[in-house]
C-alpha cells in the first residue's frame, strides 16, 4: 500500500523467533512479522512487529546485519524509539499505541510526547490521520483519560491544550499499528534526510 509520496508498505515474512529485549528491559524471545518499506532508488527498510514470550509486543525499525549506506539520522533510528503495543485500559478486545511523533535533534531522532491535536495532525499529515482513524474500530483519544481536555476530533483538531495522544485499534488488526508507527517514527526522519518531501498534507 502507498503511504505518502512514493513510500509503500507491504507485509513481508514471519520470523520463527528472535532474541532481544522488551520495551520494559526484560530479555526475551519472540516471533516477529516483517513489514517492508520501499522507496524507489533507496535501500529497503524493515519494520519488525515482535510478540515477546513475556506477553509484551512492540514495533521497531529493524537494523539488518549489514547496514546499507544511509544518512546518519536514519541509521540512528534502527532498533531505537520502539512503539509498545498494549491493551487499551479496561478493554480486552482493543489495543493501543502512544501517538508520539519523532523529530530529529542534530542526527539523533527523538520523540515529542505532548502536542495539541492540531500539532499532531500537522506532523502526521492531516489527511493521512483522517484516513487512519476512518479504518474500522480505530480511534484517536487522550491517553490519560482526562475529562478537562477537548476531544481528539481529526475533522476539527483542537489547538489549545497539549496532551498525550493514543491510537486504539481492534486486537485482530495487525496493519493499523504498523501504518501509524511508520508515520510517527519513520516518515519524520525520512523527511529530515530528504528522502520524502518536507510538507505533510
Amino acid at each position: 500500500m502507498r503511504l505518502v509520496d512514493d513510500l509503500t508498505l507491504e507485509r513481508g515474512t514471519s520470523l520463527q523467533e528472535k532474541p532481544g529485549t522488551t520495551c520494559t528491559g526484560i530479555p526475551a524471545k519472540g516471533p516477529a512479522v516483517e513489514w517492508e518499506l520501499r522507496l524507489p532508488g533507496r535501500p529497503l527498510l524493515t519494520v519488525h512487529d515482535t510478540r515477546w514470550d513475556n506477553g509484551e509486543r512492540d514495533l521497531v525499525l529493524y537494523q539488518p546485519t549489514v547496514v546499507p549506506e544511509i544518512p546518519a539520522a536514519l541509521s540512528n533510528l534502527h532498533n531505537r524509539l520502539r512503539v509498545g503495543i498494549a491493551r487499551a485500559p479496561g478493554n480486552t478486545t482493543t489495543l493501543r499505541i502512544m501517538a508520539f511523533p519523532a523529530w530529529v535533534d542534530g542526527e539523533r531522532p527523538r520523540i515529542k510526547k505532548s502536542l495539541t491535536t492540531a500539532q499532531l495532525a500537522a506532523k502526521y499529515g492531516l489527511q493521512q490521520l483522517r484516513d487512519l482513524t476512518a479504518r474500522p474500530g480505530v480511534a484517536l483519544h487522550s491517553a490519560g483519560g482526562r475529562v478537562d481536555v477537548p476531544g481528539c476530533d481529526v475533522d476539527d483538531p483542537q489547538d489549545d491544550i497539549r496532551i498525550q495522544h493514543a491510537l486504539s485499534f481492534p486486537a485482530e488488526d495487525d496493519e493499523t499499528p504498523v501504518i501509524a508507527f511508520t508515520h510517527l517514527r519513520v516518515v519524520p526522519v525520512l523527511r529530515h534526510v530528504g528522502w520524502l518531501s518536507m510538507v505533510a498534507v
